[in-house]
């Protein structure tokens, strides 16, 4: 199972983690590892590439671990602008996680 976390302060998403292999299939044919995947990567690419926000990851493939903080020293414009990305990537994952709940757990804090 991967479990996402997703972190707010005062109703902005700072911080979001995921980690372990979903195990819906096998390596390589997993749809559902390749959904979530591509949810959390496409918005990890839009804040980099789109909004210009330098966002260190933290990764390790072989774990499925995927973890990143916004920075705080951003402008508000990046700031509304990479809240409304992973407001988009939260509503993805959250649709994913109501048809597969055997396989990824989400918790908001």
């Amino acid at each position: 199972m991967t479990c996402v976390t997703i972190t707010k302060k005062n109703n902005d998403i700072v911080k979001v983690v995921c980690d372990g292999h979903t195990n819906y299939g096998v390596s390589g044919e997993d749809i559902v590892c390749s959904a979530l995947s591509s949810i959390v990567q496409t918005a990890v690419l839009g804040i980099l590439m789109v909004v210009g926000v330098n966002l260190p990851l933290q990764r390790n493939e072989d774990r499925g671990y995927l973890s990143f903080e916004v920075p705080q020293d951003i402008t508000e414009q990046q700031k509304h602008d990479v809240n409304i990305i992973l407001s988009t990537m939260l509503c993805g994952i959250s649709d994913l996680r109501e048809g597969y709940s055997d396989f990824v757990e989400l918790e908001v804090k």
